[in-house]
């Protein structure tokens, strides 16, 4: 871990995790690549058993709160779901020629050498104000960034769950 990261683990908190991109490019600006990142998040949570309170999947970057999981941390769960988001992407990429879609793994032409950026940013939410706080921070995100209109008209969040209580894409694990 570098000089100065550090990470707080096995004190009952949540987490609110932000992940980015490769370079922060919109590698995930396609509704077939963030499907894939939803379904794979799907698998992950049934694996490691962790909670998950809330999530928005943006172009460029992630944003989840979760609880740690029941074995192992919060770093595991983010190295396995990053991995095998990579891995399905770039699997699909063979099979789907450049014509027919523009896929990551390229940016302009040019091959990457990653798809994700190699850390993540991790709080530990230790509080209900602060739940609500970093829910209501990630839910805005798509807003602020003029993606679209209102939260609502943003699929791969949990908004509609927390404003309407809809079903949202992935199932959300209420804090007790």
């Amino acid at each position: 871990m570098p000089d100065g990261l550090k990470r707080y683990y096995g004190k009952g908190h949540l987490h609110f995790i932000t992940f980015s991109c490769y370079r922060r490019l919109p590698l995930l600006k396609s509704a077939h690549a963030r499907d894939v990142f939803v379904r794979e998040l799907a698998r992950v949570r049934n694996e490691m058993n962790f909670r998950l309170i809330g999530y928005v999947v943006m172009p460029e970057h992630v944003h989840l709160l979760l609880s740690e999981p029941r074995q192992g941390t919060p770093s595991a769960v983010l190295q396995k779901l990053k991995q095998r988001v990579a891995r399905r992407l770039r699997k699909h990429r063979k099979t789907v020629s450049a014509a027919q879609l523009r896929l990551p793994f390229e940016h302009r032409g040019e091959s990457l050498r990653a798809f994700w950026q190699a850390r993540f940013y991790d709080f530990n939410v230790y509080s209900r104000g602060k739940e609500k706080e970093k829910l209501n921070y990630m839910h805005a995100n798509p807003l602020i960034r003029k993606l679209v209109k209102h939260p609502k008209d943003w699929p791969r969040s949990s908004w509609s769950f927390y404003a309407k209580r809809e079903a949202v894409l992935l199932r959300i694990d209420i804090e007790e």
